[in-house]
Order: C-alpha cells, then sequence, then structure tokens
C-alpha cells in the first residue's frame, strides 16, 4: 500500500490521503498516498520545499480547501474519533477553532482589512467560550499580550494595516490559541518575528502543550526551529511523504537523499564556505510528476531502477521510514 503511517497513534490519524485540483489543463493530484498519526501533546514537522504539497496537507485537515475545485479523498481522516471527511459543514465548524486551529502562514491575507484586531479575537472567543462582548474583548486584549504585542488594550483598537508584519503575525498567533485548541496546525509560525519574539512564541505553545495535551504540527521551512521544538519529522517532497523519523535521527543519518540535501543546504554558523550547498533542479509541478521516484531527476545517485519504478515506503527501523531505493546509511557525509 502505497501510504505512510508513522507517528504513534492517537489524536490524528490519516491514512491514504489523496489531494487533487480541477484546473483548465485538467485534474492535477498535488498529494498521493499521504498518511500519519500524531498523539497527544506530540510535536511533528513537516518540512520540504515550497510545491512539495505541505501546506494543503495541513489544510486539508481542517476541510478549507476549496471545493468544487479540490478533491480530497482518504481512507481514514480521525481526529478524536470522528471522521472529519463526514462532517456536514455546521459541525465543521465547531471543530475548526475550537478542537483544532491553525496559524496561517498569510495575516494579512487572513486578517479582515475592516476590523479591528481586537474585535476579530473576541468573536472567536464569543462563538466558541460563549464569552459576552465585554469579556470577550478583555480576554483579546489579554491574548495580545501573551504573544508579546505591547501596549495590547491600544493594539486591540487597531486595524490590520496599522500593524507591521510581525505584529500580524502575533495577532494571527492569537487567534488561533484563543480556545486553547487540542490540536494547533502552524504554518510557518514565525515569519518575519525577531529571534526573541520567536523564542517567546515556541514557549507560549510549550506551556499551552503541558497544560492541555495539545498536539502540534509544525509546517516550516526553519530546519532550527525543527530541531528546537519537534520531536519527530515528515520530510515531504512532490505530495509524498519520503521520510519519518525522529528529531535526532533525521539530524544525525538522513536515510533519503533529499533530507539528507536539506541538511547540508543549512548554512554553518561556524565554517566558512565559498558558496552553500543547493539541491540541484526544483521541485516538479504536479502536473509533471516524474516517473518512478519523484526525487530521480535531481538525485545524485538515481539509477535506472529509480527513473522506471515508484519505490514503496518502508521501515528501515523502528520509527524510521524511507521511500528511497537505496536509503543511505551512514547519513549526510557517508
Amino acid at each position: 500500500m502505497d501510504d505512510t503511517t508513522c507517528g504513534k497513534p492517537g489524536m490524528l490519524k490519516v491514512r491514504n490521503l489523496h489531494i487533487g485540483f480541477k484546473t483548465p489543463e485538467g485534474f492535477v493530484r498535488a498529494v498521493t498516498g499521504v498518511g500519519f498519526d500524531i498523539g497527544p501533546g506530540e510535536s511533528v514537522a513537516l518540512v520540504g520545499e515550497s510545491g512539495s504539497g505541505k501546506s494543503v496537507t495541513a489544510l486539508s485537515c481542517l476541510r478549507l480547501l476549496p471545493e468544487p475545485q479540490a478533491s480530497v479523498t482518504a481512507d481514514v481522516m480521525d481526529f478524536d474519533g470522528t471522521n472529519l471527511l463526514t462532517l456536514a459543514p455546521g459541525e465543521m465548524r465547531k471543530v475548526r477553532g475550537n478542537k483544532i486551529s491553525m496559524i496561517f502562514q498569510e495575516p494579512m491575507t487572513s486578517l479582515n482589512p475592516l476590523l479591528t484586531v481586537g474585535f476579530q479575537i473576541a468573536e472567536v472567543a464569543s462563538l466558541h467560550m460563549g464569552f459576552d462582548k465585554k469579556k470577550a474583548l478583555a480576554y483579546a486584549v489579554e491574548m495580545l499580550g501573551r504573544v508579546g504585542i505591547p501596549d495590547a488594550e491600544k493594539r486591540a483598537g487597531e486595524y490590520p494595516h496599522r500593524l507591521s508584519g510581525g505584529m500580524r503575525q502575533r495577532v494571527m498567533i492569537a487567534i488561533a490559541l484563543v480556545c486553547s485548541p487540542r490540536f494547533l496546525i502552524a504554518d510557518e509560525p514565525t515569519t518575519a518575528l525577531d529571534v526573541t519574539i520567536q523564542a517567546q512564541i515556541l514557549k507560549l505553545i510549550d506551556d499551552l502543550q503541558k497544560e492541555s495535551g495539545m498536539a502540534f504540527l509544525l509546517v516550516t521551512h526553519n530546519m532550527g526551529i525543527v530541531a528546537q521544538k519537534a520531536e519527530r519529522v515528515m520530510v515531504m517532497y512532490a505530495g509524498q511523504i519520503v521520510e519519518s523519523a525522529p528529531t535526532a535521527d533525521i539530524f544525525d543519518r538522513p536515510a533519503h537523499p533529499y533530507t539528507a540535501g536539506l541538511l547540508a543546504s543549512i548554512p554553518s554558523a561556524t565554517e566558512k564556505v565559498a558558496r552553500l550547498n543547493v539541491i540541484r533542479g526544483t521541485v516538479p509541478s504536479p502536473m509533471f510528476f516524474p516517473a518512478g521516484c519523484r526525487f530521480n531527476p535531481r538525485c545524485p545517485f538515481a539509477t535506472k531502477e529509480c527513473a522506471d519504478e515508484q519505490p514503496e515506503i518502508r521501515e528501515m527501523e523502528p520509527g524510521h521510514l524511507v521511500r528511497c531505493h537505496y536509503p543511505l546509511r551512514q547519513g549526510a557525509n557517508g
């Protein structure tokens, strides 16, 4: 079965997820055969280059992809015993923001430009927590302070365009955390934030996880945050998860050439180099995924078998899964 099933059983269970889009050129499959488990309190990172399918995978779990243009099918998409794919729209709205929240990547397009940021946070508290207007606004100010916005009471009355990009991102984080959700999806949550605020936000998420057992799925390009925050990493390429393992294993001895390439591209803090390492080529368009292993045109170790036959996901060792005909055994430098 072409389905990555990685992680400990628990809160979110996904099996054989397929995501496609209707386009003028025809039906395009963006994600194929993805599966994973994320348990209570677990922190998991989903990493890969832009265009790998990370964000659409995350959005599909909240059923936020546009219909009918998007087609999402799965053998299982279960959250705490509830089948997310069969929920009526009204029932799904009760899940979003309450049980499952998401920090979106682009705050300027996610926030309503006609409403103050305080109102937008208070609206979530009123809808899901039953607060009256006065209590909801007071709670909104409290949340703005918790995510590091100074003079929170004044900022609550501002419109999004009057805030900096970093402040808008923090407002998005505040909205996502209003209801202390049981599962938080974060798509590049610390974009445009300086390292001090990044640390504050990550500590806030840590505190909420300890208080409530909240699970956390981090979608990011920042491997430094991955090393700091994630217990397990899923590496995605061209609509498939190509490797999944505990974070220490991913960094110490990656098994897939793509993972090794990503890690080799990280600038060194101590070693001076004339040129940064890169992975040659680009992520293929979903309209033109190559035959065989989807990474084979960019892989320095590709063979004829790689071009002809798509590898199955397999467990190389306990907890370490890889989709590769010839996985690396000695890490990125082996």
